[in-house]
């Protein structure tokens, strides 16, 4: 009998960009990256669609995101939990 194993889903921290959508909300997540050449950090932005099923995220808040099974075309995460809200 083979064991199974039990994957680990990959979780990303960001602030929501964008709450234009139903049940979707645009996250953008900034990592340092080393330049190979001037070795010197600098700040890479990447965007992600994630599912917020309760429509509860508004713009500036900084949430945490989970990877998912595929949603739609674009969407392959989904909110686990709203860290910190906005003050706006």
């Amino acid at each position: 009998m083979e064991a199974v194993l039990k994957k680990h889903k990959k979780t990303k921290t960001g602030v929501v960009l964008s709450d234009k959508m139903d049940k979707t909300i645009t996250v953008v997540v900034e990592r340092l990256v080393l330049h190979p050449y001037f070795k010197k950090y600098h700040k890479r932005r990447t965007k992600f669609k994630a599912h917020d099923e309760k429509n509860q995220c508004r713009v500036g808040d900084t949430v945490e995101i989970i990877e998912t099974r595929p949603l739609s075309k674009t969407k392959r995460w989904s909110v686990r939990k709203v860290l910190e809200r906005s003050a706006l």
